[in-house]
């Protein structure tokens, strides 16, 4: 047998993603380029509404528009090739452009869960704590909160992605997947992937998992607090429904995607990574769109803002 050690590693690789499909690939463009345009659209509304209205500018609507610049970020760093590779079947990929990739999908990818994370916190102390709320969300205070999970983001998905970038690639170099993705890269290397294993699982322990596990605390107390309260907190609890739909909705996708992976046996290729591509891409479509639906103040805004143009086009029109 030939040592991996002696193998030239690829440095190309080719992104064969709903290959099955055949002739019929490149109507996947019409989809995918429709929910982009929504995604871009819906999360660059909700951004300039937050921002130009100073009514907006309390701390939880910054957090959700925190929440909406992540959701226009991130569909940018792979849908672009994608929409390419099925219109023009660009399907190649360098092992660096590859890298790059995926450090800021897992980076955008696990700051969903941290902005849901610090919603929830917000939450605890508007309706725990009404008195003390501007003080603990003073940005002083609150970056004690900030700083230490955004270390622990950047941390953990730099040394997922350095250690993928460590690996030999010296047998296959197709992915059969549409972005580059850390366990789709992994599996292609030919030395031993065991730390890279322990390290991915990790990362999704440290990050997603024990983000969920303090939001569910977190809102465990909230409503608890405001049962024990009777009426008072009812209309607070309003925006938290629409954090838990939201988050409801990412964990569902997030899930399904997961177990995708490991029941593959059962599941026509196609379809586990049309969940790969959805657990990344729907929350960015879904999101602006149920926060512009849900806060009554952002929906008038958003009228208001919509008037406005179409005032000033038919202004110009006319």
């Amino acid at each position: 047998l030939m040592s991996p050690v002696n193998v030239s590693s690829h440095k190309h690789f080719i992104l064969d993603g709903f290959s099955e499909l055949g002739v019929l690939r490149p109507v996947l463009f019409i989809p995918y380029f429709i929910m982009f345009v929504v995604s871009l659209s819906a999360n660059s509304l909700l951004l300039y509404v937050v921002i130009s209205q100073r009514s907006l500018h309390s701390p939880m609507y910054i957090l959700i528009a925190g929440m909406a610049c992540v959701d226009l970020s991130l569909p940018l760093f792979f849908v672009p090739h994608m929409l390419l590779s099925f219109l023009f079947d660009w399907r190649g990929i360098s092992l660096i452009g590859c890298l790059i990739q995926m450090h800021f999908i897992h980076l955008l990818g696990a700051f969903q869960s941290t902005l849901l994370l610090w919603m929830a916190l917000d939450r605890y102390f508007a309706i725990c704590m009404p008195l003390y709320y501007h003080e603990r969300m003073a940005l002083t205070r609150f970056l004690k909160f900030i700083i230490p999970l955004v270390l622990r983001n950047v941390f953990m998905v730099s040394l997922v992605v350095s250690l993928a970038g460590k690996l030999s690639f010296c047998f296959r170099n197709v992915m059969n997947h549409c972005f580059c993705e850390h366990m789709a890269l992994v599996e292609l290397a030919c030395g031993s992937i065991a730390i890279n294993n322990l390290v991915g699982l990790l990362a999704v322990v440290v990050i997603p998992v024990a983000d969920f596990i303090v939001i569910t605390a977190s809102y465990i107390v909230i409503f608890s607090s405001v049962l024990s309260s009777g009426k008072s907190g009812i209309k607070a609890l309003h925006t938290c429904v629409t954090h838990i739909v939201v988050m409801s909705v990412s964990l569902t996708i997030i899930l399904t995607a997961f177990l995708s992976y490991r029941i593959r046996n059962g599941l026509p290729e196609p379809i586990r990574i049309f969940f790969s591509t959805m657990y990344l891409f729907f929350p960015s479509c879904f999101n602006p769109i149920i926060y512009g639906i849900r806060t009554a103040e952002i929906r008038q805004q958003i009228m208001n803002t919509l008037k406005c143009f179409r005032f000033v086009r038919t202004v110009t029109h006319s």
